[in-house]
């Protein structure tokens, strides 16, 4: 009983150690969150770049609908993405405690882009509003 309870609060200590951690990394490198309601109406505006972090294998069984894969694009991004530094480019992986965005988020900076956000809802959260994926 008492290891199964110290199990426990081990766990818990685990998990609340990664959100802070990835509420720091925001805060550090000030990505801000976008919500679904924004992502959805800048897709439709064709006024967002989407990099897909998740790797490709996950990005070939469904994505974001127009998101580059990050992943087999690393190396070609300054090609793919626009040349206005000012557009808006959004990463975003599994699910809200997936960390793999912060490759596409630091990529984009290292290319000197400005307008970065992140949809920490990723590809669970897209799913579970019931919008469709891309293959």
């Amino acid at each position: 009983m008492k290891a199964t309870l110290c199990g426990l609060l081990v766990m818990t200590c685990l998990l609340s150690v990664a959100l802070y951690a990835q509420e720091a990394d925001q805060a550090q490198n000030k990505t801000e969150d976008i919500s679904l309601a924004d992502l959805k109406k800048a897709i439709a505006d064709k006024a967002v770049v989407l990099l897909d972090c998740n790797g490709s294998k996950t990005y070939a069984k469904g994505h974001l609908p127009g998101a580059i894969d990050f992943e087999a694009s690393e190396e070609k991004l300054a090609t793919l993405l626009p040349a206005d530094k000012g557009a808006l480019i959004v990463a975003y992986c599994g699910s809200p405690r997936c960390l793999a965005y912060r490759g596409g988020v630091n990529a984009a900076r290292k290319l000197g882009y400005t307008n970065i956000k992140h949809f920490s809802g990723g590809l669970s959260g897209w799913k579970e509003a019931g919008e469709p994926l891309e293959k």
